[in-house]
């Protein structure tokens, strides 16, 4: 992987390819998408430049340690056994926001290689509104009473799940002639063209939830990318926007589709016929327990409402370690007591602590924010999809998505990376990214299941 890493950078370091991209920028006759195109592509070949092939190596010679670190770690659920790789890891990535560069802080270098221009001062500002609003809807439904969701804790066959989530990738529009579904140990979407995007998911034999809503999610993240155009592959209207927007497609089909009542409704004849056991549950009974607020250990597992403040804490440690006021060995310590703080749960041991993430072991600092981001973009685009067709509730309670893959070719998918998260959202809704979105949609879901005005 280190010798592949830096055979690639040296190819897109090339004095020849630099000399054609200024070529290029000059040339006459190009189109608008051409040239944006160039530009794009002369950005990153700029980038990659500040990088040595001798630091590259480095890089993924250290993530293919930590890697395989962390997987041992969780197998023996000791964060000791990941530690030493993780700080040295750390500290590349330090080193890595020098090569970067920045203005403001040096977590900055980082959190713009997976959403172009956030910054910590923007997060920040966007974190400290968004957590009171939280904690006060929090408080309400933690005093209301809770909605049964122990028949999601039965015993459910492995194959059968299995064949289940196959089942539900199918109806959602993915394109297994275009991809596969395997298991991993933690959840996750790749793609290696728009005609070869590969999903994995895991199965937990006594919780329902746990790969229903991972199929649902990153087959979000799949028909993202199956949905851009091929012709531009290769090319940055070619690839996906940003992280943020990228998890914005996974959040939408996992909890604004997903988890709302009008697909629970019409799918539930077939959980029934996969999983008799829950013969006797009513739509309305599995639409509330999907949806039970329960502050808990595991973020990928976790309800809408309480999964931010597992993306804060990370985004906290995060800015710590990357400006040096907190090294990997302090890690176990401001993790159990931030769960502590923010959540009021006690974190039993490491692995369902801060082993639990894969993102760490493979570099991506700078990641988590996305997570809440994308559910604040989802939520703005559900409202804008809704506003636009006012019957599209009735129609997925009908299995009919055809709406909704129309709206995200159109708004989402063609552009490739032509606009930024923040350009694309003007664009598509008329309005900057805004967390009132987000909390009306929140909370219009849990009166409904909370029975709260």
């Amino acid at each position: 992987m280190a010798t592949l890493s830096e055979i690639a950078h040296q190819l897109f370091a090339d004095e020849n390819l630099g000399i054609l991209l200024k070529e290029l920028s000059a040339a006459d006759g190009l189109t608008g998408g051409e040239q944006r195109n160039v530009a794009l592509t002369m950005e990153d070949y700029a980038k990659n430049k500040k990088y040595t092939p001798e630091f590259v190596r480095k890089l993924s010679e250290a993530t293919s340690r930590s890697y395989h670190a962390w997987i041992e770690a969780r197998r023996l659920n000791d964060f000791r056994f990941f530690e030493k790789s993780l700080d040295e890891l750390i500290r590349l990535k330090r080193e890595e926001t020098q090569v970067l560069g920045f203005e403001q802080h040096p977590y900055d270098a980082l959190l713009n290689e997976f959403e172009k221009g956030a910054t910590v001062a923007w997060l920040d500002t966007l974190f400290e509104e968004l957590q009171p609003p939280l904690k006060a809807l929090l408080s309400t439904v933690m005093q209301r009473s809770q909605p049964d969701d122990d028949f999601l804790h039965q015993h459910f066959d492995k194959d059968t799940q299995w064949r289940f989530g196959l089942d539900m990738l199918k109806r959602i529009g993915y394109d297994f002639e275009a991809g596969r579904q395997d298991i991993s140990e933690h959840p996750f979407t790749t793609s290696f063209n728009a005609g070869d995007v590969r999903v994995t998911t895991r199965i937990d034999e006594n919780d329902f939830t746990s790969m229903t809503w991972s199929c649902l999610h990153e087959g979000g993240h799949a028909l993202y990318e199956q949905g851009l155009p091929a012709a531009q592959y290769g090319l940055p209207f070619g690839e996906y926007c940003s992280l943020g927007i990228h998890e914005s497609q996974s959040r939408l089909w996992e909890n604004c589709i997903g988890r709302d009542r009008s697909f629970i409704a019409y799918n539930i004849p077939l959980i029934r016929q996969y999983f008799p056991q829950l013969n006797q549950v009513d739509p309305q009974q599995l639409f509330a327990a999907v949806n039970k607020v329960k502050p808990s250990l595991i973020r990928t597992e976790a309800d809408e409402l309480t999964y931010h403040f597992h993306v804060m804490i990370r985004y906290t440690l995060e800015k710590k370690l990357i400006e040096g006021s907190m090294e990997a060995k302090d890690i176990p310590a401001f993790w159990n007591e931030s769960y502590r703080q923010l959540l009021g749960v006690t974190v039993p041991d490491d692995k369902r602590g801060c082993l639990q993430d894969i993102h760490w072991s493979h570099g991506s600092f700078g990641y988590f924010p996305t997570y809440s981001l994308g559910s604040l973009y989802a939520a703005q685009f559900f409202e804008g999809m809704c506003r636009q067709n006012p019957g599209l509730r009735d129609q997925v309670a009908a299995g009919d998505y055809t709406f909704v893959h129309e709206w995200l070719q159109t708004n989402v998918y063609q552009y490739g990376r032509a606009y930024t998260s923040s350009e694309l959202c003007n664009k598509i809704t008329g309005a900057p990214l805004q967390q009132r979105y987000f909390m009306q949609y929140l909370t219009a879901k849990y009166k409904a299941v909370y029975h709260f005005d």
